[in-house]
């Protein structure tokens, strides 16, 4: 099996193969535009940019299977959440899409997101390091440490693969 992931994010590389570790496969990485905004700002966003990477990832590719994730963060009532999407897309079939853990941002980080700035970039400055997006994520520092992005991506990318190997098990009854 051939999966085409759709970003070179080693978090997200990482999460899709921890999620294929049962079976036999080769692993392409493809730097696919998730065409939405750099930095999403709705579950409907994120989930579109996901299926944008995984469609993309499976023509580029030409694989068996095309896998997005995308980050972004969700306004409520409560405050600006974190939140996380992927989709699983295979020729002639619908996008499977998941999504994974939430949890609030603190209000200074929510409101320069609201101001229009990226949350890799106000991550890395508000944790005093570099790349935070392609190691423990936001997620990791507010979390300290007790969840990491490779695992929050890892999670909702088993979710796309237990849906996958239901439909496909359903589908050769």
């Amino acid at each position: 099996m051939k999966i085409i992931i759709g970003s070179k994010n080693p978090a997200k590389i990482n999460a899709v193969k921890n999620s294929f570790d049962d079976q036999e496969a080769d692993f392409v990485t493809i730097d696919i535009p998730s065409g939405v905004n750099a930095q999403p700002f709705s579950d409907e966003e994120s989930i579109e940019g996901a299926i944008n990477r995984a469609i993309g990832a499976l023509k580029q590719g030409n694989g068996d299977i095309g896998i997005g994730l995308e980050g972004g963060v969700h306004e409520t009532s409560h405050g600006l959440l974190l939140c996380n999407w992927g989709a699983l897309a295979m020729t002639n079939m619908e996008p499977i899409i998941a999504g994974g853990a939430r949890f609030r941002l603190p209000e200074e980080v929510a409101a320069r997101l609201r101001a229009g700035d990226e949350l890799g970039p106000v991550m890395d400055e508000y944790a005093k390091m570099e790349n935070v997006r392609k190691h423990e994520g936001a997620i990791g520092i507010f979390t300290n440490g007790m969840i990491n992005r490779v695992e929050m991506f890892t999670h909702v990318t088993k979710l796309l693969v237990g849906q996958y190997t239901y439909q496909t098990k359903q589908l050769g009854k």
